[in-house]
């Protein structure tokens, strides 16, 4: 049996941090064979995975640290599966009046020229069907367009290129996380999906497995250990590790008082894209999920509970996948920062 398994890599590649999950998979069966982390310093002035100021992904860099990354950890496999970070993708949603199934194509072109923000020679882009309504004489259709700037594509490509790797597929963060966070008791529901990641934070709206909607925001890890650090007059470093150890806690006033200021900017986000997506479909957004490394923070999941009226949990990504026993407390701990490189890897492997 082991001999007709198969394997692939999922790399997510962030602004604060890379993730490696490696996987094999026999027919349904998937189980994890390796992971790693690799933090950049906070102030990330000695090693930067993107350029300042367009965004770009800095390849010569990247493909040295995955280098070495790969290689002290033992790992020999070459089928990679990548995820695209939000920054670098655009997402948008629009209707289409009734029509044939033919003409759809040409129209989402049509349209995709006044919806995307660039030229479409400049964008590699993709689209799929969210909603369908049979309407005489055709069909009336809802449209979520995904396009990536070919110059984002072309450095992913160029870092494949270097690591000397096969590339089973790039995809937008968010599918990757959709495909290892929604538990089957919610799949056929509307969920509101939040990844709050080190430069920002996207709050989804998911329903069987779909993305309805999706939103950016400048609410990030990144701001909670600034606010933290400016308040309590300490350097990133320090600032980093007392929001990881104290969180919310309510023994620490200082705190909270410092990160109450964004986590409550974030709540405000999260319901008003709720309300939103209810008054425009009429339906109610009972679900919170929590991805990301500040999903774990202390006390954070309670208070979202709280305030929106929802009930919240943190995504267990691993819960599906097979793994030693011993791995249970640590792999519940990095879920949710683990989710998009699990299910990019699981993109890869099933591809």
């Amino acid at each position: 049996m082991g001999i007709l398994s198969k394997k692939c890599l999922g790399i997510d590649i962030g602004a604060a941090s890379i993730k490696v999950v490696e996987i094999s998979g026999f027919g349904k069966k998937k189980k994890l064979e390796n992971y790693l982390e690799f933090n950049l310093p906070v102030d990330k002035a000695s090693i930067k995975t993107f350029h300042g100021e367009t965004l770009v992904l800095l390849s010569e860099k990247v493909s040295e640290i995955l280098e070495a990354l790969l290689k002290k950890a033992g790992i020999k496999e070459r089928r990679v599966a990548f995820s695209l970070p939000d920054f670098s993708t655009f997402f948008t949603t629009f209707s289409l009046p009734p029509m044939t199934e033919k003409e759809v194509p040409q129209a989402i072109e049509f349209e995709a020229r006044h919806h995307i923000p660039l030229p479409l020679s400049e964008v590699s882009f993709d689209w799929r069907i969210i909603e369908r309504k049979e309407i005489l004489p055709g069909v009336k259709l809802k449209i979520l367009l995904v396009a990536v700037p070919n110059r984002v594509l072309e450095n992913y490509q160029k870092m494949v290129n270097l690591i000397k790797v096969k590339s089973k597929g790039m995809e937008a963060e968010v599918f990757g996380l959709i495909r290892t966070s929604i538990p089957k008791e919610l799949s056929k529901k509307p969920v509101c999906l939040i990844d709050i990641g080190w430069q920002s934070t996207s709050i989804s709206i998911v329903e069987d497995k779909s993305l309805l909607r999706n939103h950016s925001f400048d609410i990030s890890d990144n701001n909670l250990t600034k606010a933290l650090s400016s308040a309590l007059n300490i350097d990133l470093e320090k600032a980093k590790e007392i929001k990881k150890k104290y969180g919310l806690d309510p023994k620490k006033e200082e705190v909270i008082k410092a990160l109450l200021p964004e986590i409550n900017l974030l709540a405000s986000e999260i319901e008003k894209v709720c309300r939103d997506f209810y008054q425009a479909e009429g339906k109610e957004i009972t679900d919170i999920i929590l991805a990301g490394g500040v999903a774990s923070l202390f006390g954070l999941k309670e208070y979202l509970e709280s305030r929106t009226k929802k009930k919240v949990r943190i995504v267990d990504p691993f819960s599906n996948i097979s793994f030693p026993s011993a791995l249970k407390p640590r792999l519940k701990e990095l879920g949710p920062s683990f989710a998009v490189a699990l299910g990019v890897a699981i993109m890869g492997l099933e591809s």
